[in-house]
């Protein structure tokens, strides 16, 4: 099954990003996408996971073109179906680390998984307060908030970038663990390319092109 769908995307700000990108993500598989520091690797990213329109082409989730959807029916997507976990952790900052799972277990209406936090090595530090937390800690509770909603699809741009190397692994092996189990997929983008081709396609945006390097379309 197609968990998402884009085809002939093209996008600009003040110059040309990219132009007739298309790919397909099916349950259990992972992509990874890579490129130089402004090259439009979260741009792209942006416009699959709906945050964002292209200036042409068109992008389908779950069998259901983004812009065809009303306002509501795109936030339930994004609440129901869709992770999104970036750099910046985007934590609420006056909560503990544990109220901002329960935040996401409430509207997913999904338990908070204690397996989950011993695999992040948060199950210790999860009632301080965010403030508290190094920038590592931070990063996995965010990554650890995605997960409790169980969604079918994880965008991910750069969610090792705060981590150490080991962790940095043991945290892509928790994803590749989950799409497993569940039917669901992950598009991650990075600039650490050994982490990169763990993923069962990979494709590397240069030149306005979305050139695949790994796995076959």
């Amino acid at each position: 099954m197609k968990l998402l769908e884009a085809r002939n995307l093209s996008h600009h700000f003040d110059y040309p990003l990219f132009s007739d990108v298309s790919l397909s993500l099916d349950v259990h598989e992972s992509i990874a996408i890579i490129g130089v520091s402004g090259s439009g690797k979260s741009t792209l990213l942006h416009i699959l996971s709906t945050l964002l329109r292209p200036d042409s082409g068109t992008v389908t989730l779950m069998g259901r073109k983004i812009e065809t959807l009303k306002n509501r029916a795109l936030v339930n997507l994004r609440r129901n179906d869709l992770g999104m976990i970036f750099q910046s952790h985007y934590l609420f900052k006056g909560f503990t680390g544990l109220e901002n799972l329960e935040v996401a277990a409430i509207l997913a209406n999904e338990p908070i998984s204690q397996s989950l936090l011993e695999q992040l090595k948060i199950d210790k530090v999860i009632r301080q307060k965010v403030t508290e937390l190094s920038g590592g800690q931070q990063q996995r509770v965010s990554i650890a908030r995605v997960l409790t909603k169980q969604p079918r699809i994880i965008f991910a741009d750069e969610p090792t970038g705060n981590l150490d190397s080991e962790t940095a692994q043991e945290v892509m092996h928790l994803f590749e663990s989950y799409i497993a189990r569940h039917e669901a997929g992950m598009i991650l983008v990075t600039h650490d390319e050994p982490l990169a081709r763990r993923c069962q396609k990979v494709y590397r945006l240069e030149g306005r092109r979305l050139v695949l390097i790994k796995g076959r379309e």
